[in-house]
């Protein structure tokens, strides 16, 4: 039976979407699970538990890989409003939290929400290290002076994140610990807000995002 233009042109139709439908579910199926994302959240750190202070914050921290480099966003609750505060990447989630970078800031609005995006290297290949020692500059003397140079170190994994106040005074009339911290970049900073403290010292969260 001769077939009109019409009805093969629908048939050819129906076969182009079957098989397209099955090397849809062929790619679905043979599809990897990524771990170039992940999502956790930060608590209040330890200094706060202690203090009494910032009992309904919290934050929201969600990593996104972008091959050669990874986005970083903070979406934090609860915390003082119109406030500074400071996020950095750190060995160790709570004190002496070891080798920490300054990422940059995270200033929250009238209702004490804040909202930041970082890029950076945000992964499992997110370290430091200082092959020898040698001068560094010194460009603050007070109240927590610069080193003039760096211990030599392998290298060393940093997976956490926290969370600093900018300013002592700010973390008091929050009802946090009137403590002078160097974790800004006039190192004036008060107390940590916030951490992942929540995780292992050697399993922080940033470990779980493959580059």
């Amino acid at each position: 039976m001769k077939l009109s233009n019409t009805k093969a042109g629908a048939l050819i139709g129906l076969a182009a979407v079957v098989m397209g439908g099955a090397s849809a579910v062929a790619a679905t199926s043979s599809a990897k699970p990524s771990n170039e994302e992940t999502a956790f959240s930060l608590v209040r750190s330890a200094g706060s538990v202690t203090a009494g202070c910032l009992v309904h914050a919290g934050a929201r921290v969600h990593i996104k890989g972008h091959g050669a480099v990874e986005t970083m966003t903070i979406d934090a609750h609860g915390l003082p409003k119109n406030t500074d505060f400071d996020t950095f990447i750190t060995q160790l989630p709570n004190a002496p939290f070891g080798i920490s970078w300054y990422q940059g800031d995270l200033e929250t609005d009238k209702h004490g929400n804040a909202h930041q995006s970082y890029v950076g290297r945000f992964s499992v290949e997110t370290f430091a290290v200082a092959p020898g020692s040698g001068p560094a500059p010194v460009v603050h003397t007070s109240p927590i002076a610069d080193a003039s140079t760096n211990p030599a170190f392998a290298p060393v994994h940093e997976y956490h994140v926290g969370v600093w106040f900018n300013s002592a005074k700010d973390a008091a009339a929050a009802g946090c610990a009137n403590t002078v911290t160097p974790f800004n970049g006039e190192h004036n900073a008060g107390p940590q807000a916030l951490s992942t403290r929540q995780f292992a010292d050697a399993r922080g969260p940033l470990r779980r995002v493959k580059s």
